[in-house]
Formats: structure tokens, sequence, C-alpha cells
């Protein structure tokens, strides 16, 4: 029998405190039975306005009478049975109403955790926290918390994911950060007018439902037809700004943080050691003002911008804080003049360098991108060669990351192509090797 104190029996864990979600959670939640009903209308929308025109006006103010306080009960119970708390080793999410479930986050593999602030949850002073796992393609969420508990939150979690004691995590607080780049509203103006698919969706939205017009006189054909194009517009050009603004990037112990947005505000972070591949990507009329763009692929991570617009020079100084050790090469050599029997023009804009820090290609000549693997992210080589590309001695170069992507090498000389394949696995080992642990706040 154990003593009184717990001597020589089995060690007692901590109590583990559960923590709910803020009370304004109730009110989101309560629009998933409204969901599912207009979800049906829009399936079925014949069926839905004949099912409409049965009924009465009595029937309507009942029906509304029943669904109302249902969906409010949905939101309440949904709320009510959904509960957190970190734990010496993890953080537990416990959801659901009929069937229950449990996520349990082990602390060491969570790579990065971002607040956004949609518009309405900053009206009534709350945050969504997401948190992004390594080995995980989906996000597990907390929606909502308030602000300051959110970023406490956070705060605590890659505090205890960079190794601090529990008891102290809390203590940690957030990383102090230092802002490298901020993107005005009028330089974001400024690329998007010199975006040509932001002029390119204008026109189509303009020219294809008038076209549609004079041809059928069908004003549902011309809507059929407007609408998307017009959203298709709107995206490439108000939508990106509205996402787009304020840009700023920050840098701290736990990454690179980006804050951005207009109506929603997103602070995110670029976990250290977790990007695969940087592309700089330069359109054809950006080059005259020096401006690219930054985009990246972080390995289990729906990140994918960097900056949405800066200098060139800009640009590759944070490139150069991403990649430590890597710069962007400043020749690059192009694809054997007899390519272009394989790709007639195009052959021009791929070329390939192998610095002793990446792999980097080129492609595009009205759009550039440039790609930047660091040897260390490369997890297989291959070379691939088509039968007109064996007849020009001509050869493809893969390499494919750890974020599911693959960079090419196009249209290389069959035997340099050979070369590099044995020797880019060479370098890849050997990065691997070489390269240092994925820890956070060691600064």
């Amino acid at each position: 029998m154990s003593s009184p104190d717990g001597a020589g029996g089995i060690p007692e864990h901590p109590a583990v405190t559960e923590h709910r979600l803020h009370p304004v959670t109730p009110f989101r939640r309560a629009w998933a039975p409204v969901t599912v009903l207009a979800g049906w209308a829009v399936h079925d929308p014949n069926g839905t306005q004949e099912q409409l025109a049965r009924l009465t006006s009595t029937m309507l103010l009942v029906g509304l009478a029943v669904l109302v306080p249902v969906a409010g009960l949905y939101g309440f119970l949904s709320w009510w049975f959904t509960h957190y708390a970190v734990t010496g080793t993890e953080l537990r999410i416990r959801t659901g109403l009929l069937f229950r479930r449990t996520a349990h986050i082990r602390l060491e593999r969570i790579q990065a955790v971002d607040v956004s602030r949609p518009l309405l949850a900053r009206v009534a002073g709350v945050a969504k926290l997401r948190i992004d796992v390594v080995g995980t393609d989906d996000k597990d969420e907390l929606a909502f918390l308030g602000e300051r508990d959110a970023r406490a939150l956070r705060a605590e979690l890659l505090a205890r994911a960079a190794g601090f004691a529990p008891e102290s995590a809390a203590e940690v607080g957030e990383a102090p950060a230092r802002a490298l780049v901020h993107v005005p509203p009028r330089e974001l103006v400024r690329a998007l007018l010199l975006t040509g698919a932001t002029w390119g969706s204008l026109c189509a939205a303009l020219v294809v439902p008038a076209v549609l017009w004079f041809t059928t006189h069908n004003p549902w054909s011309v809507l059929a037809s407007a609408l998307p194009l017009l959203g298709a517009a709107g995206a490439s050009s108000v939508g990106r700004f509205v996402t787009e603004f304020d840009w700023t990037v920050s840098e701290s112990p736990d990454g690179l943080r980006i804050d951005h947005g207009l109506l929603d505000r997103a602070h995110e972070t670029v976990p250290p050691g977790r990007v695969q591949t940087v592309r700089i990507v330069e359109p054809l009329l950006w080059r005259r003002i020096d401006r690219v763009r930054v985009e990246l692929d972080v390995a289990g991570s729906s990140n994918s911008v960097l900056l949405p617009v800066v200098p060139r020079a800009v640009a590759e100084s944070v490139v150069a804080r991403v990649l430590p050790g890597a710069a962007v090469p400043g020749e690059l050599s192009r694809s054997p003049r007899r390519a272009r029997w394989n790709v007639p023009v195009w052959w021009r804009g791929h070329h390939l360098a192998v610095t002793g820090a990446v792999f980097a290609t080129r492609s595009g000549l009205l759009c550039r991108r440039l790609s930047l693997v660091p040897h260390a992210k490369v997890q297989s080589v291959r070379l691939t060669q088509g039968p007109w590309e064996r007849l020009w001695r001509l050869a493809d170069v893969h390499v494919d990351t750890g974020a599911g992507k693959t960079v090419t090498a196009r249209l290389r000389d069959a035997g340099e192509a050979r070369r590099l394949l044995h020797e880019q696995a060479e370098r890849s080992r050997t990065g691997r090797r070489d390269a240092l642990p994925d820890r956070w706040m060691t600064g």
C-alpha cells in the first residue's frame, strides 16, 4: 500500500484545467442549421421554389419561430461541450454533441500558431487561433477566444514548443519582434494596376457579356457569364487589396511574423527551418519599376505569400533571412540553343543555377519565376526524358521537396542532366546532415 504522500506508488499527474471558448461563440455556431437549409436550397432551387410557393405567411412565421430557437440551442450546446486544455505535453481540444472528438496535439510538433480576426470578430473583441502541426494538412482551430486570451495562449504554446518548462512558459510571453518590411497601400495599388490578370479579368467581364447580349439577347446567359467574370476581376484586384492591405513582415525568435488585412486581420508565422522553396515572381510590367513578389512553400502549412510587392533588393535581403546562408544567384545558365526545337520561343525562359546552398531555376518570359530550393530540403531527385528530348539530347531534372512541390530544371543537356542528378543527390545528403535543428527562441 502506498504512503499518504504517494511515495512508492504511481505518481500523480497535476490536475488539468479545462477552458471554454468565448461566450460570443454560440452566435457564430448558431448559423450551422441555417447553412444546411441554405445548402439544400442551392442544391435544388426548383424544389425550394415549389415548397416556398405552398407555404402561407402563418406557416413561414411558425417555421421561423421553430428555426431560431433550434439554431440558438445548437449554438449554445456546441459551445458548452467544447473545451480546451494545455497539459504538460499536449494541447487537448474536446468537441462534439452526439459524437465526441478529442484532438491531442503534441506541443513539440506545433510549428506555427496563427491568430486571425475577421471583421465581426474584431467588433466583438475576439480572435481565432489556428494551430499548424507538423505532418497534418488541416489546421486545428479555437474559434473564438478573447483577443488577449488568444495572444497569451499563442505565446504559451510557442514557448512550450520551444522547450520552456510548463511553469515558466506562461510567463515568457510573446517573443519580441523587429519589423523588417512594410508594404504601403499606395505601393500595393500601383502593383495591382500593373498586373495583367487584373486588366484581363476586367476586360473579359465587360466584353463577354456584351457579345452574348448582341448574339443571344438572353439576359440569363449574360448574367450567368457576367457574375463569375466580375467575381474573378474583383478577386484579382479589390480582393487582393483587401487581403494584402497593411502587409508587415517582422522577425522574431519564433520565426517571421506576417500581419495583414483591411477587414479581416491575420497574424501568421513562418516557422524557421520549415521553408522548402522560395519563389521570386517578376511580372512583365513590374520590371520597369523593379518590383517583385515573394512566395513560399512551407511544409505542412498553407502560408504561401511572404511579400506581395517590394523592390528586388528588399526581397533578396528578406530571402537571405528566410534561407540562412543562401543568396539569390546573380547569373543563371540558359538551356542549350537546340532546345528551341522542343519548345519554340519559350525555351529562352528556362535557366538554372546551382550554388553551395540552393538549387535555383527560372522559368517564364512574360512572368519570370525564380525558384530557390535549399539542398537540405530536397527529398528526391529525378531525371525524365521524352522521345523528342532524346532526339535532341535534352532532359529535365526534377527536385521534390517536403512540401509536396516539385521544382524542375527544364531542357538541360542530357550529359549535364545526368551529372546534375548525381551531384544533387550528394548535395542533398550532406545538406541534411549539416542542417541546424528547427528550434525556436534560441536567440
